[in-house]
Order: C-alpha cells, then sequence, then structure tokens
C-alpha cells in the first residue's frame, strides 16, 4: 500500500486550544494537484501522472479488504509526490459495494452521464466501485491529461483508452493493461516504428559541445526559457529539429526523464558553441 499512499512517519497525541488529543499526523511531503499547472507540462509528465492513477486504482479494486471506491475524486484529495499521484487520506473512502434486487438498483449518477450496472446473483450491484473509480479518472484525470500534445502515433491507442473509460467499456484491469502498452511502446521506441524517419537537412555532429544561448521557447518544454523535450535517440532529435523552422542545432545532454530518455534543448543558432565534455551538439548544416 506504502506506493499507493503519502507516507505516515509518525503521529503524536496534544492538547490543542482546549481540545484534549489532538491528533497530528506527520507525513511525507506532497505537492498539491493544480490541473491548471499540469496542462502545462509535458506530455510525458501528464501520462506518468495517469499511470500512477491507473496503478492506484488497480490496487483498490484488488485490496485485501475487497474493491475500494473514492467517494472524493476531486483533485484537491490528491498529492503529487516525485512526480506520481498520491492520496493525501482515506477518510471518504468505501468498501461497502450497493446492495441490489434487481438491474435498476444499480444507477450511477454522475453530472454528464448515467450508468446502470448488473445486479449479481448474490444481490450486489457488480463491480460498482471499480466502475465509479474507473469514470471519475475518466472525468476528472483521462480527458485533460492523455491526449493532449501525444506523440501522433500513440494518439489511437490513447484515443481508444479514453473513449473506453468513458463508456465503461473495460473494467481497472484491462485499463491498466492498456497504459503500461502505451509506457512500453514509449520507452521501447516502438511508437516510432511506423513513422518515416528521412531527415530533410543535414546535421553536422560536434562532440563535448553546448550552445548556452540562442533559446527559442516551445510547448510543451520541461525549461519555460528555451525549448527542451526529451526524444527516444538522435533520429528523433533531428525529427524534430526539421519540425521547427527557427530550430538549427539542438544539444544532447547526459538528463534523462523518468522513462529513461534523454533531454535534448533545441537551438535557433549555432553562432556561440562553448566546450562541454558532457554534451554533444548537432549543427543543421542543409535546409
Amino acid at each position: 500500500m506504502a506506493p499507493k499512499y503519502r507516507k505516515l512517519y509518525g503521529y503524536c497525541y496534544q492538547d490543542s486550544n482546549d481540545i484534549p488529543d489532538t491528533l497530528t499526523a506527520i507525513t511525507e511531503l506532497g505537492s498539491p494537484l493544480e490541473m491548471i499547472q499540469l496542462l502545462q507540462t509535458s506530455w510525458e509528465d501528464r501520462f506518468r501522472i495517469c499511470l500512477s492513477l491507473v496503478r492506484l486504482l488497480h490496487y483498490l479494486a484488488h485490496s485485501p479488504l475487497g474493491s475500494v471506491t473514492l467517494l472524493d475524486f476531486r483533485p484537491r484529495q490528491f498529492v503529487i509526490v516525485d512526480g506520481e499521484l498520491k492520496v493525501t487520506d482515506l477518510d471518504d473512502a468505501s468498501i461497502e459495494e450497493s446492495s441490489c434486487t434487481s438491474n435498476s438498483d444499480c444507477f450511477m449518477e454522475f453530472p454528464a452521464r448515467n450508468f446502470t450496472l448488473p445486479c449479481s446473483v448474490e444481490g450486489r450491484c457488480q463491480n460498482m466501485n471499480e466502475k465509479r473509480n474507473l469514470y471519475n479518472a475518466y472525468r476528472f484525470f483521462f480527458t485533460y491529461l492523455l491526449p493532449h500534445s501525444a506523440p501522433p502515433s500513440l494518439r489511437p491507442l490513447l484515443d481508444k483508452i479514453v473513449n473506453a473509460t468513458g463508456e465503461l467499456h473495460w473494467g481497472i484491469d484491462e485499463t491498466a493493461a492498456q497504459l503500461e502498452r502505451v509506457l512500453n511502446l514509449y520507452k521501447s521506441g516502438e511508437y516510432l516504428q511506423n513513422t518515416t524517419r528521412i531527415s530533410k537537412s543535414e546535421y553536422r555532429r560536434v562532440p563535448e559541445a553546448f550552445i548556452p544561448d540562442e533559446n527559442y521557447r516551445c510547448w510543451p518544454s520541461y525549461h519555460h526559457k528555451g525549448c527542451l523535450l526529451s526524444v527516444f535517440d538522435v533520429n528523433e532529435a533531428i525529427e524534430i529539429c526539421d519540425s521547427y523552422s527557427q530550430c538549427k542545432a539542438f544539444v544532447l545532454t547526459n538528463q534523462t526523464t523518468w522513462t529513461g530518455r534523454q533531454l535534448v534543448f533545441f537551438k535557433a543558432a549555432s553562432n556561440h558553441i562553448m566546450p562541454d565534455p558532457d554534451k554533444i551538439t548537432y549543427v543543421k548544416v542543409t535546409d
């Protein structure tokens, strides 16, 4: 359970404002979930949020206590710890599956959509806790964070995931399996196999070199004053540089993202190249 929830480091009882035995909990520090800020981050980081959420929901669906539903699914119930989503507390969680005598008793109402689930022979609404969690993940997270600015070759699969969860065609097991598939395609570079990888330009490789200035802005970027993106390999960096009219060079850094992809600075010129043993610069020589 620890990876899915904020760690509890300790707690103490103390009197506070004449209220005896006030309980204070000490937990790991997390950043509040700000959806507007998340929309401005890279697709890779937004995908990580969704993946960690689905892994959490998969755990809740198969927990030792039974299927657990989060009754309050608003973003304020979550924090980000080291780039992953965690639940702040379980005050609004329930393990009670609704009882029923017919399918009409298994009615789930949401602001934009309603669902009726089957009533089992045991007199319980089938997978209601799991499906409620999944639809809330769709309406609060997936629709905003998953498809936008994703690699084009991954869009069909991501759209399929969003649509399937929005219609509750899949349970959490299938949803988790499909998101793990996206992760594997992205980390392995397989998502690039069906793309045409012929450069429109030639590039000159300059080892142990860096361009300190000559920045331009792109979105989304890991750097607010420049164009810093992650790539699977040099060929993908060339494709990206070819796609930006202002890109005249790029610099491979020795930094990687959580998926192991390399961070690359894209530059508007190469007039001033400095030595740097940890970087490799590629300069466009033909357009």
